[in-house]
């Protein structure tokens, strides 16, 4: 039974990842930890290599600039919408987050100006161009089960419910 962080096992976690100026974005502090495949595309690359060869109970603290993170922020990705386009019953602001369905599955894009009819939809993702601070500790890992690498990730408790 490995008790160490590596490729294909299940890693359990708790984390508080912070922007550089200190402002949290995210934490598993009152919640159940992390649950994720190691080595299978399912976190963020900076934040998998970080924790790569951490034993139960070890706590790392790292930092990810955006290129081992989110990437960084693309300005071709901010693209202009006819207000056609959205659901008339739908009120739209500027800084809303906004979901919708493209030909590769769901994406997300953040209204960053209205304009009369045509909305300006930013779909860099809201990380990006960020450097992030992680404090992680290693809770549990286990190996992770055939039927878990067939799929790419987690099942049962804290996993992926099909």
């Amino acid at each position: 039974m490995s008790d160490t962080v590596e490729q294909d096992t299940v890693a359990s976690v708790h984390y508080t990842g912070t922007f550089v100026e200190g402002e949290e974005f995210d934490s598993s502090a009152d919640n159940d930890p992390l649950v994720f495949l190691v080595g299978h595309g399912q976190m963020i690359p900076g934040f998998e290599q970080e924790v790569l060869g951490a034993k139960v109970g070890e706590k790392r603290e790292f930092t990810l600039t955006p290129d081992r993170a989110y990437g960084e922020r693309d300005d071709d990705a901010i693209q202009k919408i006819e207000r056609s386009k959205f659901p008339e019953s739908m009120e739209l602001e500027v800084g809303m987050v906004v979901g919708a369905h493209s030909d590769q599955g769901p994406i997300q894009f953040t209204i960053t100006e209205i304009d009369g009819d045509v909305v300006s939809a930013d779909f860099n993702h809201q990380m990006a161009g960020k450097t992030l601070r992680f404090e992680v500790e290693v809770v549990e890992v286990r190996p992770a089960s055939e039927e878990e690498l067939a799929h790419g990730h987690v099942h049962g408790p804290g996993g992926h419910h099909h």
